[in-house]
């Protein structure tokens, strides 16, 4: 007959067995984690762009074009799709200059991370890290990129003379789409040039403060709305511009770097066209 410690023992260990599986489970569990929270920018190769700007995690950032001026002009359904980047003491990964980044505040009081001025996004369509399904959305979206040579907006254009314009400097209510530079700033063509030729800068530059040309070192990437063959250079004594479609491009003086500000398209005087915002309905030369 076996003794009440044996039906004692026998309870302890089962006990202990038991309470051993507990704790292997939980603590195998710890893999299943969501990922973590984002703390920085880093550069990721892509197949299809190249070197992207993702956030630390691998996901993929994006920059959108309705967002001319300063400040987002995503909000409501937008966001939801679009969700809005931002981190608090944004770490930066190698190859990335942290003078580049900024933050704003929205409209609905919430901070957003910003690179050369445009606001940062996710889209929701992207389920994991390396995914690039925002790009070209709409032809409003594109992946964020630090070597973009040019950028796209789309916008009110309003000129010198505080009046709405369109695209061909005609009075008139509603967005057009055109280029800028890296950073936002409105790019110009002169109707008068002809086929990669500036016909306007003096030999010593002395109007080049007026439409100084769109200096640049050479043709990085661009946005893949646009046909990366219409790019190219010409040499103006001893610069180099920077074409589109064989045409030079021009920033306006009294835009005054200003991010959005598209004060030429009515310069010199309203409906002259003499001076005309660049984008994918420029014929070319």
């Amino acid at each position: 007959m076996r003794s009440p410690n044996f039906a004692y023992l026998l309870t302890v260990a089962i006990i202990v067995f038991l309470t051993s599986t507990s704790c292997k489970k939980n603590s195998g569990s710890n893999t299943n984690n969501p990922p973590k929270t984002p703390t920085g920018v880093i550069l990721t190769s892509n197949a299809t762009f190249g070197n992207i700007i993702t956030d630390n995690q691998g996901r993929t950032l994006y920059f959108f074009f309705n967002d001319a001026a300063a400040g987002s002009s995503c909000t409501g359904d937008c966001l939801v799709a679009w969700p809005s980047f931002y981190e608090d003491n944004l770490t930066i990964g190698t190859g990335l200059t942290a003078s580049d980044f900024g933050v704003i505040t929205r409209t609905d009081g919430k901070k957003q991370s910003t690179f050369k001025g445009w606001p940062l996004y996710y889209f929701q369509s992207d389920a994991k890290p390396g995914d690039v399904n925002g790009d070209k959305v709409a032809n409003l979206w594109a992946v964020a990129k630090a070597d973009y040579t040019v950028m796209v907006a789309s916008g009110q254009l309003v000129g010198l003379d505080g009046g709405n314009y369109n695209d061909q400097g005609v009075a008139a209510t509603g967005a057009s789409t055109y280029l800028t530079d890296p950073t936002g700033r409105t790019l110009y063509l002169l109707t008068k040039d002809s086929t990669n030729t500036n016909k306007f800068t003096k030999s010593d530059l002395s109007n080049d403060p007026t439409w100084p040309m769109d200096q640049v070192t050479g043709v990085g990437s661009i946005p893949s709305v646009l046909d990366k063959t219409q790019f190219a250079t010409i040499t103006v004594f001893g610069k180099t511009q920077l074409v589109c479609k064989k045409r030079p491009m021009y920033f306006f003086g009294q835009d005054n770097s200003v991010k959005g500000s598209t004060k030429g398209v009515s310069f010199p005087t309203p409906g002259a066209g003499i001076w005309k915002v660049i984008n994918n309905n420029t014929p070319s030369l």
